[in-house]
């Protein structure tokens, strides 16, 4: 018996990020007796690279910035060599390879919308709608994480129905959970008191994840309720050039005591469990990784109300929703928790519960194989992949 189907994913980077997250755990928890992997990096790989089994190996392109069309010479050739079965891109940013897997004579290809491109937060952008239009022609099957990705597609680029499979993310419960009796103490954060109430976001400090956000929302708490400054505390994890804005407008404030802002971090799944209640301040947003991490470990999530998040966070059940760029709405969201502490239990244990249910990692697998399956069986199977991509529940 020959060796498995060879998938080839393409990806911009790998390094840390919900995208390449949620590639690892696909890769790692496919049955290796079913499929083979390749990543394939227009840019880089980091260190993150050593999370997929030792077995896969990861290609870097080292694209240049700019327009760099050697590149995809140097991915036509790769492909050749390689000769997978299917080749998988991801977001905006490889979707023009498709051209090159159609060109080095890849059977099946499969495209997968993650989330927004930072420079086109709502995907306004004429040129990159007609990119991903130019795409249809190579694209055997697009793969949306969210409703209101898979809307865009279909609606604005004009994907056909036939071609869309929405797969919902999924978390691992095993790494993801709640702590076993009370808050966890966080390596190296100031924080550990009793008494004290974590308000937290994990995420890339740029544009679009907007932590600025949240710096005012809790800054107007604080000003709101003065008495919550001996109990409230503030956890910004993560690097990028909104971190050094943030700390400015702590610092203006007189708050900068009461937050910590350690950078970068791997050690997410102990963050998670020494935090009482989780923010996702972005703008724009796919299906958020760090949504149902946070939720898998027993937190109450407050997110803006844009992509995916309402298709995850059940407001008023599992955490809030609220407008996005809007602190006072923040505020007020984070006020009803914090003036009333019975309720962060109470939907922190509604939300790991509906993880549990709907948002398994073994179910996001089982999906794509079933994908994956479908386009090399001649398209048997992908009905039922499709009947099963909705996120139960949302």
């Amino acid at each position: 018996m020959g060796a498995p189907p060879l998938v080839a994913h393409i990806i911009y980077r790998l390094g840390v990020g919900g995208l390449e997250n949620g590639l690892v755990n696909l890769i790692n928890r496919m049955p290796a007796d079913r499929y083979r992997h390749a990543v394939i990096c227009l840019k880089e790989a980091t260190d993150f690279r050593h999370r997929l089994a030792p077995e896969v190996p990861v290609f870097e392109l080292h694209r240049k910035e700019g327009q760099d069309f050697g590149v995809q010479l140097r991915l036509y050739r790769l492909l050749r060599r390689l000769r997978p079965a299917i080749v998988h891109t991801r977001n905006l940013a490889a979707v023009e390879c498709q051209f090159s897997a159609w060109l080095a004579g890849v059977p099946f290809r499969v495209h997968g919308e993650h989330g927004w491109d930072v420079f086109d937060p709502d995907g306004n952008n004429r040129k990159y709608q007609w990119l991903r239009r130019l795409s249809r022609l190579f694209v055997h099957r697009y793969v949306p994480l969210s409703r209101h990705l898979e809307a865009y597609l279909r609606d604005r680029v004009g994907v056909p129905e036939s071609r869309l499979c929405r797969i919902c993310n999924g978390v691992d419960t095993a790494l993801f959970h709640p702590p076993a009796a009370g808050r966890m103490p966080i390596a190296g954060c100031p924080f550990d008191g009793a008494g004290l109430i974590l308000i937290g976001t994990v995420g890339r400090m740029h544009g679009v994840k907007d932590q600025i956000t949240l710096v005012q929302g809790f800054l107007q708490l604080l000003a709101r309720h003065p008495q919550l400054r001996s109990r409230l505390r503030l956890v910004l994890v993560g690097d990028g050039p909104l971190r050094q804005e943030a700390l400015q407008r702590l610092r203006a404030a007189g708050a900068d005591g009461l937050a910590w802002l350690p950078g970068e971090r791997r050690d997410v799944a102990e963050i998670l469990r020494g935090l009482d209640i989780f923010v996702l301040p972005s703008q724009a947003e796919g299906i958020s990784n760090t949504i149902l991490e946070a939720m898998a470990s027993g937190l109450p999530v407050i997110a803006t109300a844009v992509g995916g998040n309402p298709e995850l966070v059940v407001d008023g059940v599992t955490g809030r929703l609220v407008p996005k760029q809007d602190p006072d709405a923040l505020a007020e969201a984070l006020a009803a928790y914090v003036l009333n502490p019975e309720r962060i239990a109470a939907h922190g244990a509604a939300g790991l519960a509906r993880v549990r249910e709907c948002f398994s990692l073994d179910g996001m697998v089982e999906r794509y194989r079933i994908l994956y399956d479908g386009l090399l069986n001649g398209g048997a199977k992908v009905k039922s992949a499709r009947s099963q991509s909705a996120c139960a529940g949302s």
